[in-house]
C-alpha cells in the first residue's frame, strides 16, 4: 500500500488524505487558545496579558535504528584433518562353553528267554478247538432261552384274549349288539367322599336305538399278565341313540388306589352287553 510521508511531522499518510490529519488537529487546537487569548479578558488590568506563544516548530523525522544482524551459534571445532580422537581398545571376551556331546548309549543284551509253564487242562487244548466248544455251548444256552420265552409267552398270551368279565353271570347268553357297542375313553376320578369314579364314553354303531342299554366292563391295564388280576369292573346303564355316544359315570370296584390306577392310554376293556338279550 503506498502513502506519503508529511514534511513537517514525518508521518506516514495514507493517500486518502490529502493534508495530515495530525498537523490539521494541532494546527485547529492551536488556533484556537490563540484566537481566545487575542480577546483580554474583561477583568485582567492593562500591562498583565499573558506573554505570546512561541510559534510551532515540527520536529524532524527520526531515522529508523540500524538493523541489527542476528547472533548465530558457532559451528563446532572438528579435530584437524588426519586427527581423529583416540578410543580405548576393545576388551577381549573368552569364546563361550562349547558343547559337550553326551557318550553314546551302550548296547545292552536281551534277558535270557524263559518259556511258559506248561498249561493244563482246557489250556493244553489249541485255540481253534477251544473256540468251537465255547460258540456251540452259547448256541445252545441261547436256543434254550429262546424256546422258554417263546412257550412261556405264547402260554401268557392265550388267556388273555379269552378273559371273561368277572362281573359277567357265568353263562350268560351273548348280547346281539354285543358287537355294536363300544366303550372307550375312560378316565378315574374321586368324589366328595374320595370314592373312586370311572368317566368313559359308550359308542352305537348300530341304526338301532339301543335304550335301555346295560352291560358289564372290565378294564385291564395295557400291560396285562395271565398271573395279574384285573383293575377294577363297573355296571353302567344308558340310552343311546342309533349312531351317536354318550358320556356315562359309574362307581369303580377296584382293590387299588387312585394314584395306582394306570393312565389313560395305558387301558383296555372288555365289555359284556347284558341287556337286551
Amino acid at each position: 500500500m503506498f502513502t506519503w510521508i508529511c514534511p513537517q511531522c514525518g508521518r506516514e499518510v495514507p493517500p486518502s488524505y490529502t493534508e495530515c490529519p495530525d498537523c490539521t488537529a494541532k494546527g485547529k487546537a492551536s488556533a484556537s487558545p490563540v484566537a481566545e487569548s487575542a480577546q483580554p479578558p474583561a477583568n485582567i488590568p492593562p500591562g498583565t496579558e499573558a506573554p505570546p506563544q512561541p510559534p510551532y516548530v515540527p520536529q524532524a523525522p527520526q531515522a529508523a535504528p540500524p538493523y541489527a544482524q542476528p547472533q548465530y551459534a558457532a559451528y563446532p571445532q572438528y579435530p584437524p584433518q588426519g586427527q581423529y580422537p583416540q578410543y580405548p581398545p576393545p576388551q577381549y571376551q573368552p569364546p563361550p562353553p562349547q558343547f559337550q556331546a553326551a557318550p553314546p548309549p551302550q548296547y545292552q543284551a536281551p534277558p535270557a528267554y524263559v518259556p511258559p509253564p506248561a498249561r493244563k487242562g482246557l489250556q493244553a487244548l489249541p485255540t481253534w478247538l477251544l473256540t468251537a466248544v465255547f460258540t456251540v455251548a452259547f448256541v445252545g444256552v441261547v436256543g434254550g432261552v429262546y424256546t422258554l420265552v417263546g412257550h412261556g409267552g405264547s402260554a401268557s398270551a392265550s388267556p388273555a384274549a379269552t378273559v371273561e368279565n368277572p362281573a359277567a353271570k357265568a353263562g350268560a347268553k351273548t348280547s346281539p349288539v354285543q358287537k355294536y357297542v363300544e366303550v372307550s375313553g375312560v378316565r378315574f376320578t374321586e368324589d366328595k367322599k374320595h370314592a373312586i369314579q370311572v368317566k368313559f364314553t359308550v359308542t352305537n354303531h348300530s341304526d338301532a336305538d339301543l335304550s335301555g342299554l346295560a352291560g358289564n366292563v372290565t378294564i385291564w391295564a395295557r400291560t396285562q399278565k395271565s398271573e395279574e388280576d384285573a383293575v377294577g369292573t363297573f355296571a353302567f346303564k344308558a340310552d343311546v341313540p342309533p349312531q351317536n355316544s354318550v358320556e356315562v359315570t359309574a362307581p369303580l370296584v377296584t382293590k387299588l388306589k387312585i394314584y395306582e390306577l394306570p393312565d389313560w392310554q395305558n387301558v383296555t376293556t372288555d365289555v359284556q352287553i347284558t341287556s337286551p338279550q
